[in-house]
């Protein structure tokens, strides 16, 4: 399975107190599998084919990221952070600490 990286990653709501981070095309396809079959639809199968698609090389990852991104928004799981999230807003320094 490939790891190729989102150029920015999307956060699903799992649960009431729970954020998923899909950042890779292999995240994007765990996600979707692990979906109940019960509730698959259209929208669904279409970020599905998109998401193989895009491991398979047919389509850039991009298509995958917006295919998961509005599935989400339309299962109203979308989460989008207000604000920068700490840990991607910190730098490392050359003694190899994180500071703010």
């Amino acid at each position: 399975m490939s790891d190729r990286l989102f150029d920015k990653p999307v956060f699903v709501k799992s649960g009431s107190y729970l954020t998923l981070e899909i950042a890779s095309i292999h995240d994007a396809l765990i996600f979707l599998h692990e979906w109940p079959e019960d509730d698959r639809d259209l929208i669904y199968e279409t970020a599905w084919k998109a998401c193989c698609d895009a491991h398979d090389g047919v389509k850039p990852l991009e298509v995958a990221r917006n295919a998961i991104k509005g599935f989400a928004r339309k299962r109203g799981i979308l989460d989008e952070p207000k604000g920068p999230i700490p840990w991607m807003s910190q730098s490392s320094t050359n003694d190899g600490q994180l500071s703010a």
